[in-house]
């Protein structure tokens, strides 16, 4: 876990220890932040702002995420008539303090250089702009996405659950930023909960092609997480270290279909809440398993998504747990109609109500 500075004034003594002093100051931070705010019930609990997508002279196009995914599955779902523009919820910015709930000083002074945003974002030509542009243009997105998936665990423990359109940055750690992923949203998230929501146990069910490295070294000695992580071993990041970390792994080897995908899915579901039993499920649901995604090469195909979502939905409903889903990765520009479709068959399997606002 990022060490957070210790402060003698956080505890009103000099006898405490530089770790209850950390805690002290994290807790503070959480406690006076502003990403936590009242939704009103007319709104539903599905989150977005139209800051999370990245354009920026092209640039984004030199990686292969698509960078606009976010808006085009709120497009598709505005288009079907599925879901009002007027009650999306749109978050709050994260804040330095928010940040540094999880990350150290030093890493994020580390992104005032463009250098290293462009190692994180792996986009080389980004290292010759103005870090002001990179702040606006590349880590502003990020931060709301950051302030979403926080906000989606405070409506989900009031309304069920929450989809935080964006997020999902499971690659960032506390200390280190990889793969597209420069804020550590999903540790945030489960460290505001702690607190905010007096929660002591989350289980983390990350179905990304890719390991959740970041989230796994975070959490490598909280026994208050629990984490399934089901991914294709061949592909980045290669963190055998943090595999370490992880309570309950399935690799699932390139190629994989999607009858197999589904039904090692299903026996994973069954052990886990036979392992664990969790306040709040966090939900990484990449779709990066789809059949011809250039990253993930598994053989999933859309109705396989559609299905695997429902899996995770059903099993936290069935105990009544509430669930974040965050959208993570996905490297076709098919993902963000695959996801809608996906958000349309929880609303017609009462699963989330889409149509009105809990009374």
């Amino acid at each position: 876990m990022a060490t957070i500075p210790s402060s003698s004034t956080a505890t009103g003594g000099s006898s405490s220890t530089p770790a209850s002093d950390a805690e002290t100051l994290r807790r503070n931070r959480i406690l006076s932040s502003k990403l936590y705010f009242d939704v009103p019930l007319i709104k539903v609990p599905v989150i977005y702002s139209s800051s999370y997508d990245i354009a920026f002279l092209g640039l984004e196009k030199l990686h292969p995420f698509d960078s606009s995914k976010w808006g085009r599955i709120c497009g598709f779902l505005f288009m079907d008539r599925v879901l009002d523009k007027s009650r999306i919820v749109e978050p709050v910015e994260a804040s330095k303090d928010d940040l540094l709930v999880v990350h150290s000083e030093s890493y994020l002074s580390s992104l005032k250089s463009s250098l290293n945003v462009s190692i994180i974002i792996e986009v080389p030509p980004v290292a010759l702009l103005p870090n002001f542009l990179v702040q606006k243009k590349v880590l502003y997105p990020f931060r709301k996405q950051v302030g979403g998936t926080i906000l989606a665990a405070k409506l989900a423990k009031e309304r069920g659950w929450a989809i935080n359109v964006g997020g999902g940055f499971h690659h960032c750690s506390g200390e280190k930023g990889s793969g597209f992923c420069a804020y550590a949203d999903i540790s945030l998230c489960i460290h505001y909960a702690f607190v905010r929501l007096n929660i002591s146990r989350v289980m983390i069910i990350d179905l990304d092609a890719h390991q959740g490295n970041g989230h796994e070294r975070d959490f490598s000695n909280d026994r208050r997480v629990y984490i399934l992580d089901v991914y294709n071993p061949e592909i980045y990041p290669y963190d055998y270290e943090a595999r370490r970390y992880i309570n309950q792994k399935v690799e699932v080897v390139s190629g994989t279909s999607t009858n197999e995908y589904l039904k090692q899915l299903d026996k994973a579901l069954e052990v886990a809440g036979r392992m664990f039993d969790p306040e709040l499920v966090v939900y990484n649901a990449g779709t990066d398993i789809l059949d011809g995604d250039p990253l993930g090469r598994l053989k999933v195909s859309p109705d396989g998504v559609t299905s695997r979502d429902e899996k995770v939905f059903r099993f936290a409903k069935e105990k009544n747990i509430p669930l974040v889903m965050l959208t993570s990765g996905g490297y076709m520009k098919s993902s963000a109609r695959v996801i809608a479709d996906s958000i349309v068959n929880l609303s017609k399997k009462c699963l989330i109500d889409l149509e009105r606002a809990p009374r």
